[in-house]
């Protein structure tokens, strides 16, 4: 515990819950400040109970299922009593149940950590009266003022919508409103083909639901790596997926039991239910951002620097409602980071290059530091290795034949800048690739660490050894 702040402890106020919130609250804690968490939704946020957490949840069982489906490469089928071919099939309000239920108790896990650490929480929707205060808007109908030598604004991102396109909570769904459903949809639309739209479009058609994926770009995820987005396609239009590129969604209506998108260019798409992935807005609106000082950039988002601070003395921000990289691993971070830098203690500003991220779609995309984007645009020299799964004996023995490993190093000092991992858990894969980023590890130092025999992590061992004469 911080002896700077021992004897007059400082007062932190943080609004919102979620990781920019309750992980900023414990480091505070940990240097002797007086914390309180005024959140409205329940601790750990959107990322707990409306979407990481939840999505994953989901993907898990659509990653069983998925296998299942590809099982007789493996020598396995399935019988029912008469001894004929029969089929795995999803109960998915019993599937949504479960993902409610495990999001609740992570919620609570959060809650009674903080709790137990001597943060105080205070159930409301928080906003600041100038740089120095916070008000509750509590849900007695009362309200609390707060003083505080540092306010830290966690409040997240909500889904965007379109007057053209509202959900309706049954039919018309945000990502959030999905697992409301108790009925399997019998053709679900996707409009939107960023990560959170390819996530729930690969998730539900490995559920065994037909799909089809409305994109307005060119191609699948078009803000990650171009070799990756192009497998994921492929796979997903072999498993019958339905995806129209450069179709930009006009409207989405309606009917009874049918939705139907309706295209910018006159084409109609009809289904049973559609899900809308169409970005995030920051949940900055009404909450006295502007009138205490803190500048806010385009579509809403707060302006911060790399230790989170705000244009107002004594506000930090972290998370969504930043819009610097909208993943929870950052968020907390960004967090970390603001109370490290307020309380006084040792901090590295945040460094985007060495976020490791993932999309949780089959086959998953992971990726660290250089992008192949940059590298192609002449923005950081960098020699490529790629290297394709389907070589590797563990992949082989699995039945994998989807995926990559790529590696990225400096010419001449070797240097690994980045990566790309493409294939069954890639988010644990990535993890060697980004530590080399993260220590400035060479091709040679990361070839030279022994990897298990047989183990798909021999691929990034092998692409490393690839990059020995450059």
């Amino acid at each position: 515990m911080s002896s700077t702040h021992a004897e007059t402890p400082s007062r932190v106020v943080i609004i919102g819950g979620g990781p920019g919130g309750y992980e900023s609250a414990l480091v505070a804690r940990q240097l002797g400040a007086e914390v309180t968490i005024v959140d409205r939704d329940g601790l750990g946020g959107s990322a707990v109970l409306t979407d990481c957490v939840p999505s994953k949840t989901l993907i898990a069982t659509a990653e069983l299922m998925a296998e299942m489906q590809e099982a007789h490469e493996l020598g396995i089928g399935f019988r029912d009593a008469e001894g004929d071919p029969a089929t795995a099939r999803v109960d998915l309000k019993g599937v949504n149940e479960r993902v409610k239920r495990l999001a609740e108790q992570q919620s609570a896990d959060i809650a009674r950590r903080v709790e137990r650490e001597g943060v105080r929480v205070l159930p409301g929707l928080g906003r600041l009266d100038g740089p120095g205060t916070v008000v509750a808007a509590t849900p007695d109908g009362g309200e609390e003022r707060l003083e505080a030598d540092a306010v830290l604004v966690a409040t997240g991102a909500s889904p965007r919508v379109l007057p053209t396109a509202m959900p309706d909570g049954e039919r018309i769904l945000t990502w959030e409103q999905v697992y409301d459903l108790d009925e399997t949809p019998s053709e679900l639309i996707v409009v939107g083909s960023g990560v959170t739209g390819a996530e729930f479009a690969s998730a539900y058609q490995s559920l065994g639901i037909p799909v089809t994926l409305v994109s307005s770009r060119d191609r699948v995820l078009p803000g990650e790596d171009a070799d990756a987005a192009q497998v994921l396609e492929d796979v997903l239009r072999r498993r019958g997926m339905t995806v129209l590129s450069r179709s930009r969604m006009q409207s989405v209506t309606r009917d009874g039991d049918v939705v139907t998108v309706t295209l910018s260019d006159g084409r109609k798409v009809t289904g049973s239910h559609c899900v809308l992935a169409l970005g995030s807005i920051p949940n900055t609106a009404g909450i006295g951002l502007e009138e205490a000082g803190v500048i806010l950039k385009d579509g809403g988002f707060i302006n911060v620097d790399r230790v989170s601070r705000t244009s107002a003395r004594g506000v930090y921000a972290a998370g969504d409602c930043t819009g610097v990289l909208m993943l929870a691993s950052v968020a907390a971070m960004q967090g970390r980071i603001a109370m490290w830098h307020f309380l006084g203690d040792a901090v590295q500003p945040l460094n985007l290059s060495n976020v490791a991220s993932n999309v949780f779609t089959a086959p998953e995309i992971a990726t660290v530091g250089a992008s192949q984007r940059a590298i192609d645009a002449g923005e950081i020299q960098a020699e490529t290795v790629m290297l394709p799964l389907r070589g590797n004996p563990r992949a082989k023995m699995q039945g994998v034949t989807d995926g990559f490993v790529k590696l990225f190093c400096r010419p001449g000092i070797g240097i690994v800048v980045g990566g790309v991992v493409v294939g069954p858990r890639a988010s644990e894969l990535i993890h060697p690739v980004a530590l080399a980023v993260a220590e400035s590890l060479t091709a040679d130092q990361l070839a030279q660490a022994f990897t298990v025999y047989p183990s798909m992590s021999g691929s990034v061992a092998e692409a490393a050894r690839r990059l020995h004469q450059f």
